[in-house]
């Protein structure tokens, strides 16, 4: 049977919208970190994304590995999760009741870039997820030209040193509010996608139903 034009536009609708849902769906599959600054001796933000479990498993708990460059961290304050400041070159978050697999929340780390760092250079946060059962160990190096492990280690590249650096300490303490309103906006960005796809979904078998029944008053 041939499709009219109306059944066309209605799959392709659908299409559109799944794939509009996957892309961020798909970005949120690793456990990765997003700086506020990455130059040579600035104050920086780093915001590390965690949106799933392991292999559904509820998570309570990361540590995250600190490079020996860096001496002084301060853990921002996250809601529902103890924190362990810098002890032994790490940071841990231990959750006070599980977070379920598929919801999303962020950790808040405010830092200095070495000011004696190269630019170009990468400076990895091996996290260590632990769940109520088994944990994922986010370490794997990342090589430019070779394809990405399973299991990469969140990292961010320094880039050259401002005019201003190690100047912007109180904008980046300042920006810490921000960054975790943020995430909780991050969060209700991907539910509105859903909810939005799911529309999408509802109009399009919708209008399908209708052609089919148009035709059968038709014949």
């Amino acid at each position: 049977m041939k499709l009219s034009t109306p059944v066309y536009a209605a799959t392709a609708l659908l299409g559109a919208g799944l794939l509009a849902l996957s892309a961020p769906l798909a970005a949120s599959a690793h456990v990765e970190v997003e700086p506020s600054s990455t130059a040579a001796g600035s104050y920086s933000l780093l915001t590390f994304s965690l949106g799933h479990g392991c292999d559904g498993s509820a998570t309570t708990g990361i540590t995250i590995d600190i490079p020996d460059t860096i001496t002084s961290v301060t853990p921002t304050v996250n809601p529902g999760w103890d924190i362990t400041p810098l002890t032994d070159g790490q940071v841990t978050y231990t959750a006070q009741s599980p977070l379920a697999d598929g919801l999303r929340t962020t950790f808040v780390l405010s830092l200095q870039i070495p000011a004696d760092a190269a630019v170009g250079d990468t400076l990895a946060f091996p996290v260590l997820q632990s769940c109520e059962i088994g944990e994922t160990d986010w370490a794997e190096a990342v090589v430019d030209g070779e394809a990405e492990p399973d299991h990469p280690a969140p990292s961010l590249t320094v880039t050259e040193a401002s005019g201003e650096a190690g100047h912007d300490h109180g904008a980046a303490a300042a920006a810490a509010d921000a960054s975790a309103a943020t995430g909780s906006a991050a969060g209700d960005d991907v539910l509105a996608r859903v909810l939005g796809i799911g529309g999408l979904v509802v109009g399009a078998v919708g209008l399908v139903v209708a052609v089919a029944a148009r035709r059968k008053n038709v014949a």
